[in-house]
């Protein structure tokens, strides 16, 4: 496990919170455009907040925001704190475009001892559609689950590397979970 980072603009110099594995993959697992997603360092979790929302706040258009429903308004004080932020609390989480999945169906099909197996799987990442011809194809082969415990490993490496870089703590919420497919 990475040591623990002080937060620097905290007075008391308390560590930072560690963040569950569970919570950085979900945030790969479920990046999307709409949304921005961080790590909150200080609380040892990660936040998600309407792209909209955050680039309001950040041009100083609020004329948007008293009309937001009870429901958002605890997302609307968490934009304002990430809109404030000098760098130290929030971190940008883990981008899904940084996991290269295609680079990883090819590492896999490395991996397939049936060497037809294997060709048919390569004949199905080329092209348009190549993520769903790929799991069709090794679904069709029996290979779907043995494709999803590498990808999950594969998920799984590439986050704890990530949080290790970024001096992010986290606690391994995954190693007594059995894997569901």
């Amino acid at each position: 496990m990475p040591r623990q980072r002080v937060h620097k603009g905290d007075s008391h110099h308390e560590p930072m919170k560690p963040t569950k594995l569970s919570e950085l993959i979900e945030a790969l697992e479920f990046d999307s455009e709409e949304r921005v997603t961080r790590v909150d360092l200080q609380n040892g979790c990660v936040v998600s907040v309407d792209q909209s929302l955050l680039s309001a706040l950040e041009e100083g258009d609020d004329e948007a925001l008293p009309d937001l429903p009870d429901w958002q308004k605890p997302e609307l004080e968490i934009a304002r704190a990430i809109a404030g932020d000098s760098g130290e609390r929030f971190l940008p989480a883990p981008d899904k475009f940084d996991f290269h999945e295609y680079r990883h169906m090819e590492r896999f099909i490395a991996t397939v001892e049936d060497a037809g197996a294997a060709e048919q799987l390569l004949r199905a990442i080329k092209g348009k559609g190549a993520f769903r011809y790929f799991k069709d194809t090794a679904s069709r082969l029996g290979l779907l689950d043995q494709w999803f415990q590498y990808r999950d490993a594969a998920i799984r490496e590439h986050i704890t590397d990530w949080a290790e870089a970024n001096s992010v703590p986290y606690v391994d919420d995954l190693k007594d979970r059995k894997t569901e497919q």
